[in-house]
């Protein structure tokens, strides 16, 4: 199968847009502009210079977005992965957080997900193995391991607000 095709355009003053035909002959391109966002346009099959479909994208969703397109599906968020089937993530408390100001013991996170929190990370310092008596701040990162599914409970409960 051939290489699809790409080709760059710099727009000055907005960013790049990169067009894609692909295997099909369908036309999309991308706008990155310059503030992170980004923009997808997708061509009409029966003429290809003719925008059937445009989405604008936040810098959030473009990264979602490019996330579940890597073909690993690598989030910037997971740390590492093994044969073993444990994952270590980050995981963020937002400054409206359920936690924000209680102890770490009192999420249960090693009882109700299988979860360690082995780290959190604080401005620009790191405090490793927590004790269950440490108190979170929102903005605090979490860095955690477990399962795939422990991790993804552990997002669930310390997304609490």
């Amino acid at each position: 199968m051939p290489a699809p095709r790409m080709s760059t355009t710099p727009l000055p003053g907005i960013g790049v847009q990169y067009d894609l035909t692909t295997r099909e002959h369908r036309h999309l391109s991308v706008v990155a502009h310059r503030d992170g966002t980004r923009t997808v346009n997708l061509y009409r099959a029966d003429d290809p210079d003719a925008c059937a479909q445009s989405l604008h994208l936040t810098g959030a969703e473009t990264t979602s977005l490019i996330d579940a397109l890597m073909p690993a599906h690598h989030s910037p968020n997971v740390l590492h992965t093994t044969d073993l089937g444990l994952v270590a993530e980050r995981i963020e408390l937002s400054g409206h957080s359920y936690w924000n100001g209680r102890v770490l013991g009192e999420t249960r996170m090693r009882t109700e997900t299988g979860v360690s929190i082995v780290a959190v990370l604080r401005r620009a310092e790191a405090r490793p193995s927590p004790a269950p008596d440490f108190r979170l701040a929102g903005g605090d990162t979490l860095i955690v391991i477990g399962t795939r599914e422990g991790v993804d409970a552990a997002a669930s409960i310390l997304g609490r607000e």
